[in-house]
């Protein structure tokens, strides 16, 4: 299971070192593409082939929306090699998009990795917060309900 945070720091050579413990759980073939709300998502090869087929399906292609995750997930899409220190060299246009500096934050959630600019993350982390507890309220409201 994936989960937990882990600060890394981009290297120079635009380098991240994933933490070993999401290396354990995800193997040697990852797959990073873009994800939503500006951050990168990191996930096993494996789990990237179910994902695909859950999001796209395929005989959906004719579907305009399907197409434009195709487009906004798949053409973003890079297979990861890690070097010997567990580091691998982000794309330019991935460090664009999630606005990568220094600091960046690994986000374990149970099937896949989110990666965020540290400071993103400081504000997305409280507005998720906010969120949470209101969604919990919402589940408990409902479950009282139907009792």
């Amino acid at each position: 299971m994936l989960i937990g945070q882990y600060i890394s720091k981009l290297t120079e050579n635009k380098r991240l070192a994933v933490p070993k413990k999401f290396r354990d759980e995800l193997g040697e073939q990852m797959i990073l593409t873009k994800w939503y709300e500006g951050c990168l998502v990191l996930v096993s090869k494996h789990y990237w082939q179910d994902l695909i087929k859950r999001l796209i399906g395929k005989s959906q292609i004719v579907i305009s929306p399907i197409r434009d995750i195709d487009r906004f997930i798949l053409a973003s899409a890079y297979e990861v090699n890690l070097d010997s220190q567990g580091r691998f060299v982000v794309p330019e246009s991935l460090i664009h998009y999630a606005k990568l500096e220094d600091d960046v934050v690994f986000i374990g959630l149970n099937d896949r990795v989110e990666i965020w600019s540290l400071s993103i993350w400081q504000k997305m982390e409280e507005i998720s917060e906010e969120k949470a507890y209101s969604a919990i309220e919402k589940i408990a409201k409902k479950e009282k309900i139907n009792d």
